[in-house]
């Protein structure tokens, strides 16, 4: 029996028995952002067993697939390194919602065991919780298991709980005897952690509800959650040992090892990759693009772990990426979505692989220079942050080349730097205002969804974040209403700014901010004594709401559009919402070309052309998905939520104020699109009055410069290439001159060289930086034939220095070597290649006695 026909014959021998085959859904839990992925079959199905959802099926089957390569469950550095970890995989699993329970479970799964697959049931074991009499007495006494392979385990092994409090229960697992070759002791005795005797199913019955004092209460409604890993059956079956000698695994190893030119099924790396490829692939067919933080960085670590070790086995070109096909054959059947985003996966694969290369190297080298360079069995923390933050090398990479090289990676040390760079980052984001934290500020009613202004009660006051009952003339604060039509800032969308007024009183409100379910006014008492339970007059600034509700509207279709016309794979990011501007972050592999922004901008402009109405609706949030509503990757959403619809074209959850029609936008202009992280692009756009008046002072400038150019603005490109032609030719002219200049000063300076045991030695100060430098070198090494050159040139307080070694002598000396002699004396470092490095220092007083210093260093080199 393949994997395939297993995968297949499991889902059919429960459909037989009244299960429904769910598909397997994606790799990021909808509506929890609680799980970073899906990592057991019982996942999609979590809010029915806690009762909050309820489904038109009360039995289930499904091939699910998860991955464990983050947060609390995280498989990853394991992998390949053992015969079961992995980072992705499949988990078989039949569910019961209050329908069946213990005798039905039990039975199912020895029955599709023993006679399905026809494993020997002398090679079963069978383990139950030890106080769970009721599940011991089914296997012994109507399966008739061997007393002898039953075993009573403790809650550690085989109790269940979704959490601290909530659902829980017994489990029951089934081991498989691998046999006494293999060693390892049976479950329950101390050795066994041991691969003789393999956990394939997991019977887990839900039968209690655990509250806060730890009691146990019975569920009115059992339920039952089994699981079985797809790759570890298989094995069994396949009569193999490890997971990765099955048909799941061979032909993706057989793949990357005819690349890399390698032929041993055995070999770590190989493993790894055809490990990799499998949670890459799917990660990304789901939605999951490579990224700084969150699922899109655990995705980056994945892949940047294949590349390392694919470079470990010498392949030079991006391979990663060719590994999608025969993966595809292999899962494609059972995984259809696969196929259908092959090319997406492709290719983001591909960039994000030539991207980490051009790193890799320089990442390696640094990490080599260190361990060449420190004592002990641990890589210093600080060089750990360094590969990490100048490289991309995440943590787990660094720890996988030390462990290759019998060493351990200071986390501690590693952590320190994140925390110190963190708290950077978020001195570096704190911004100024009467902006203030409060514990309880009680509930506000917002009614600016339908008007601009209401009446309310103020509620509480805060002065320096403090209860206070009155604010005084000049004061700074915060006041909280019992209704109020100012938006606080959330979703992306700035808070309102306005006043509030009463009898003789005037509250400037700049900000408005949540407090829990409150909404907090941040301003200044401008006039009068404002007390708690005061009436008052609230007002919305107008001009800034409708300035922004322009552009929170309009933000709406700049995502519709992107989606549209890059792929589904976009996704939010963040934005910012603001009265002079809007800024959308989004996930994508590459930036958009001057052709496709100028698509997206004439896209949305032709839905504000439409004057499409805006309509808000609330309805639950499962109806909302279904209706084609666009939610926020991995965030949770209530029950009940608010649906924003721009016409047909536009749907999404969103709770922010909006405009009538889309026509109220009036005009949309993109003004710049960057690149803010890798995999994460940024659009920054303005609309209405103020997209107007950036049009015309655009024409304007391009008026002036036609006036300047003395052509008309239809000409000025013809223009700007002509002097763009003239300035390239003329800095043709310049190198050309640079280079004779090179070639007389390193004829003038060959002449300086000395003759050190045999070896021509010149070491000299010279004019010229950087690329000069370099040529000059190049030329001395031309003159000489053969010879050791050092060049060094002061600018300022700095030092550049290069070195040159000719071929027939990299043998015996090293440039690398010598420019760090020479670096080390005027306090900088460097190295490089055995013909070629490069170096600087921060102290040019030293620098006479350093050059003069390098024959006798050659002299000693070449005499040892």
């Amino acid at each position: 029996m393949t994997s395939a026909q297993l995968r297949a014959s499991f889902l059919e021998f429960f459909e037989r028995r009244g299960h429904t085959v769910v598909p397997s859904a994606p790799l990021v839990p909808a509506n929890d952002p609680t799980l970073l992925f899906t990592n057991a079959g019982m996942v999609p199905f979590k809010e029915v067993f806690l009762g909050r959802e309820q489904r038109g099926y009360s039995r289930a089957a499904t091939s699910q697939r998860c991955v464990r390569a983050g947060g609390k469950h995280n498989d990853l550095e394991n992998v390949g390194y053992t015969a079961r970890h992995h980072t992705f995989f499949e988990m078989l699993g039949n569910f019961s919602f209050g329908d069946y329970f213990k005798r039905e479970a039990i039975e199912y799964a020895w029955t599709f065991l023993t006679e399905v697959i026809g494993l020997p049931a002398e090679r079963l074991w069978a383990t139950v919780y030890e106080d769970d009499d009721e599940a011991a007495r089914i296997w012994l006494e109507e399966i008739g298991i061997d007393p002898a392979r039953f075993r009573r385990i403790g809650a550690h092994d085989n109790f269940w709980s979704m959490g601290d409090t909530g659902p829980c229960g017994p489990c029951s697992e089934i081991f498989y005897d691998h046999g006494p070759e293999v060693p390892g002791g049976p479950p329950g005795s101390e050795d066994q952690d041991g691969d003789r005797y393999i956990e394939v199913w997991n019977l887990v019955f839900m039968q209690y509800d655990r509250d806060a004092e730890g009691n146990l209460h019975p569920l009115p409604s059992p339920c039952v959650d089994t699981g079985m890993g797809l790759e570890r059956l298989a094995a069994v079956i396949e009569g193999v040992h490890s997971n990765f000698e099955t048909d799941l695994f061979v032909p993706l190893i057989d793949a990357a090892g005819e690349i890399a030119g390698v032929s041993d099924r055995g070999n770590a790396s190989l493993k790894v990759i055809a490990d990799h490829i499998r949670a890459c692939a799917f990660l990304l067919a789901d939605g999951v693009l490579p990224a700084t933080d969150g699922r899109g960085y655990v995705l980056r670590r994945i892949i940047r772990r294949a590349v390392r070790h694919g470079y470990q086995l010498g392949i030079e070109e991006p391979f990663f990426y060719r590994l999608v096909d025969p993966l595809e054959r292999v899962m494609g059947e059972a995984h259809p979505e696969l196929a259908e985003r092959r090319e997406l996966v492709e290719k983001i694969l591909h960039q994000e692989e030539r991207s980490f290369r051009e790193t890799l190297e320089h990442g390696l080298a640094l990490l080599d220079d260190h361990l060449a360079q420190a004592s002990g069995e641990v890589i210093d923390g600080d060089v750990v942050f360094k590969l990490y933050d100048t490289y991309g090398f995440p943590v787990d990479l660094t720890a996988d080349i030390a462990r290759e090289r019998g060493l351990a990676v200071d986390h501690d040390g590693f952590e320190r730097r994140m925390a110190e760079q963190r708290e950077r980052a978020r001195a570096a984001s704190r911004f100024g205002g009467p902006r203030q934290e409060v514990v309880d500020a009680g509930e506000s009613r917002f009614t600016g969804h339908e008007t601009l202004e209401d009446t309310g009660e103020v509620t509480a006051l805060y002065r320096d974040g403090e209860s206070v009952q009155h604010l005084e003339p000049g004061e700074e604060g915060m006041v909280v209403l019992d209704r109020t039509p100012f938006y606080a800032e959330s979703g992306g969308q700035v808070g309102d700014q306005g006043v509030i007024v009463a009898n003789g009183v005037r509250f400037r409100v700049e900000d408005t901010v949540k407090q829990g379910e409150a909404h907090g006014h941040l301003g200044r008492l401008e006039q009068g004594r404002l007390g708690v339970g005061d009436q008052v007059h609230a007002q919305v600034d107008e001009g800034t709401r409708e300035a922004t509700v322009r552009n929170h509207s309009a933000t709406h279709l700049l995502h519709k559009a992107l989606r549209e016309l890059l792929g589904d794979h976009v996704q939010q990011k963040g934005s910012l919402v603001a009265p002079d501007r809007l800024r959308f972050d989004f996930a994508h592999y590459e930036a958009p070309s001057r052709e496709q922004l100028e698509q997206i901008e004439r896209r949305v402009n032709a839905q504000i052309l439409a004057n499409l109405p805006a309509e808000a609706e609330h309805m639950a949030f499962d109806e909302a998905v279904q209706t084609g509503a666009m939610a926020l990757f991995g965030e949770k959403y209530g029950d009940t939520v608010r649906v924003v619809s721009l016409g047909d074209y536009s749907r999404e959850l969103c709770g922010g104020t909006h405009v009538r029609r889309s026509g109220d936008i009036g005009l949309f202009k993109i003004v710049e699109e960057t690149g803010v992280a890798g995999g994460v692009r940024r659009i920054e756009a303005i609309t209405g009055e103020r997209a107007v008046n950036w049009a015309q002072e655009v024409d304007g400038r391009l008026r002036r410069l036609g006036e300047l150019l003395r052509v008309s603005p239809e000409n000025l490109e013809v223009k700007a290439e002509q002097l763009a032609e003239r300035t390239r030719e003329q800095d043709k002219e310049i190198e050309r001159l640079k280079q004779k200049l090179a070639t007389q000063a390193g004829r003038s300076l060959a002449d300086e060289a000395q003759e050190v045991a045999g070896v021509r030695v010149l070491a000299a100060r010279v004019e010229g930086s950087g690329k000069g430098l370099r040529e000059t070198l190049d030329q001395l090494k031309n003159q000489l034939g053969s010879g050791v050159i050092l060049l060094a040139a002061v600018e300022g307080e700095k030092v550049q220095l290069v070195a040159g070694v000719t071929k027939d002598l990299t043998g015996r000396l090293a440039a690398g070597d010598l420019v760090n002699h020479v670096a080390i004396q005027v306090g900088g470092r460097g190295g490089g290649r055995a013909d070629f490095a490069q170096a600087g220092g921060k102290e040019p007083e030293k620098l006479d006695e350093a050059l003069r210093s390098v024959p006798a260093w050659v002299e000693a080199q070449i005499d040892e």
